[in-house]
């Protein structure tokens, strides 16, 4: 895991300079060591942070043996030694896995993303034909950033790095942030900056000659597994064959690998099959709080002990939250309405020595653990609704009282049909459209954002199972832009690598594939569940799901309520919020309006906050 950035100018040299100061803004994301390339008008920057081959030969940028190529790679690639033996033709000098890439793409091309399994973004740059070759994995564990102009290309693991370039804009995008109020997160191709863009998941892109190609790769809505699914237990063993397959992946590591235990179904399911691939007493750890309503400790040692794993529990106080607030704060590199537990956690198992941690996220992705699952299956059993002229649902909708759920109803009533790429967008919605209107002067019309992914992709997202639908559309939608860019920043800000089993893409292809009637959730997750038994014990799959839920609603109006105000204030004064309108909100939530949720005034901190850290106008 590692910060990488590169220049590639059309005319003028890069220097090292520049590629440095770059570096140096993600130092955070590599301590152990920090190299540069120099070819004229491409210059390559790389913070490492050592996992695997921990010699100094596995420094980048690296050169290939020719010296035509040069590589800067962030991420795991975690089945680097099943293809090395694909590729006798290149004389190796390490051990391991950015080599293997290199000397993949050599052979290959772009071709040898589809031998990748893993976690990653990576830079390669031809100094015969003068090209600069880029791809980001498949569901997007790895964030990569570019700012493009006539004269320029730029990229980064971190935006904060391409704004340190001499003459970065730092002019807000308002088309980015009407999506951050709208899903807490901004979606692909948008960045908080305007001039910088993300880069989409499971693509690549060669720069030549002031020319960029783009090229899709791999879509989970499009990705199939044949397989046959008439048999249930055949489908439950192949679960178990893949998921088995995906943690032994990610155990490759020089360095110790431990996991985060929370005693969930998921984080369980990961620490029982670290032991069945050969690691007889992992290194597991559970963050956990005096007060029993946040505490799960003792579902982690049931876990804990049923394994025999080498156990951690690292007891905190909730008011950590708030210890550690300004320092989660200053760690994002894109404002979220989320990811302070991220910082938290990994903070404290960072400090326990840990470099690398296993995951449960992306479980309920998978497994149809969130209620928006039943919710979207409820709406499909209702379609009759919207056979009824449009007229009378629309009457029906404007009879409906306030809050965000009732909101969320009406504008359901509005729809033409409840097909995904309609209903997911308000299904995940924080502030909706007619409150974004009140408190700003943004246009939150989702045409501009992900309904517009979404219905690029409405045939494709047809033929899916009505659960791979949701999960497809999480993929595109919260998995991506929320959880996997919290888990990324808020984990690379203490030097952590994450690894997630959830987030494999021969995993995540046949769950996919797989009908609905065996997804149908008899109880919490049930399909991962039986495909595991007798491996998980009936304490943690049948109680109820806790996660970390702190009291925010009452430290906003308390502990916290200076810093919000402070901030609620400066970004009423911005011109594209409406201030009187912000500050009258923020009353009525501190007065204890039910309608009015502690998330909404959060997001409006937060982004205040960034734009001051970051000069952002």
């Amino acid at each position: 895991m590692c910060g990488i950035a590169g220049i590639l100018n059309k005319q003028v040299p890069a220097t090292q300079e520049q590629i440095k100061r770059m570096t140096d803004a993600m130092c955070h994301r590599g301590p152990d060591a920090e190299g540069f390339y120099v070819d004229g008008p491409l210059a390559f920057g790389h913070r490492r942070l050592s996992i695997i081959d921990l010699s100094d030969a596995a420094n980048q940028p690296f050169i290939d043996n020719s010296g035509r190529y040069a590589i800067v790679f962030n991420g795991e690639i975690y089945n680097y030694a099943e293809i090395k033996p694909l590729l006798n033709d290149y004389h190796f000098r390490t051990q391991g896995d950015t080599e293997v890439i290199l000397a993949g793409y050599i052979k290959w091309g772009p071709g040898c993303l589809k031998y990748l399994r893993g976690m990653f973004t990576i830079a390669i740059w031809d100094k015969e034909e003068r090209s600069l070759f880029i791809a980001r994995d498949r569901l997007g564990v790895k964030p990569l950033y570019y700012s493009s102009g006539p004269d320029h290309f730029i990229f980064a693991s971190e935006i904060r790095a391409i704004l340190t370039m001499n003459g970065a804009e730092r002019k807000l995008n308002h088309a980015a942030i009407a999506e951050y109020f709208r899903y807490q997160s901004i979606g692909f191709p948008y960045s908080p900056v305007e001039g910088i863009e993300q880069m989409e998941a499971g693509t690549w892109m060669r720069i030549k000659d002031g020319q960029i190609r783009r090229e899709t790769y791999w879509d989970p809505v499009t990705s199939r597994y044949d397989f046959n699914f008439t048999d249930k237990k055949q489908v439950e063993n192949k679960v178990k064959e893949l998921m088995l397959q995906s943690v032994k992946r990610r155990l490759v590591s020089d360095v110790p690998v431990g996991a985060f235990l929370s005693g969930g179904i998921d984080s369980s399911a990961v620490v029982g099959l670290m032991v069945e691939a050969g690691d007889p007493s992992p290194k597991t750890f559970t963050v956990s709080f005096e007060e029993k309503e946040f505490d799960e400790s003792r579902y982690a040692e049931i876990v804990a002990k049923k394994f025999n794993t080498d156990h951690t529990n690292i007891r905190l106080k909730p008011e950590v939250m708030l210890e550690e607030l300004s320092h989660a704060l200053d760690a994002m590199d894109v404002p979220t309405g989320d990811g302070i537990n991220t910082y938290v956690v990994s903070k404290a198992i960072h400090e326990q020595g840990i470099r690398v941690a296993l995951s449960g996220i992306g479980g309920d992705e998978l497994f149809a653990g969130y209620p928006i699952f039943s919710s979207y299956i409820q709406l499909q059993q209702k379609r009759w609704i919207w056979k009824s002229p449009k007229l009378f649902r629309n009457i029906a909708g404007g009879l409906i009282g306030k809050g965000a759920k009732k909101d969320r109803i009406r504008q359901m009533m509005e729809l033409e049909s409840p097909t995904i790429e309609n209903t997911y967008p308000i299904l995940r919605q924080l502030l909706s459209p007619d409150v974004l209107h009140e408190l700003t002067s943004l246009n939150g019309s989702d045409k501009q954002t992900l309904a517009r992914q979404l219905i690029a992709k409405r045939s494709e997202l047809a033929r899916l199972p009505y659960f791979s639908q949701v999960t497809a559309a999480d993929y595109l939608g919260y998995t991506q832009q929320t959880l996997l860019k919290d888990t990324d920043q808020m984990s690379m800000a203490h030097s952590l690598e994450i690894r997630e089993p959830f987030f494999d893409q021969d995993l995540v292809e046949f769950v996919m594939s797989v009908p609905d009637h065996f997804k149908v959730p008899v109880y919490p997750k049930s399909m991962l569940v039986e495909s595991l038994k007798p491996m998980l014990p009936d304490e943690i799959v049948h109680r109820k799901k806790q996660g970390f839920v702190f009291p925010w609603k009452e430290w906003l109006k308390n502990d916290l309520r200076p810093i919000c105000e402070k901030h609620i204030r400066q970004i009423g004064q911005r011109d594209f919020i409406h201030g009187a309108e912000l500050k009258k909100t923020w009353e009525q939530f501190l007065s204890g309006d039910p309608n009015i949720r502690w998330q909404e005034m959060w997001l409006f901190v937060v982004l205040d906050y960034w734009m001051e850290k970051n000069s952002v106008h």
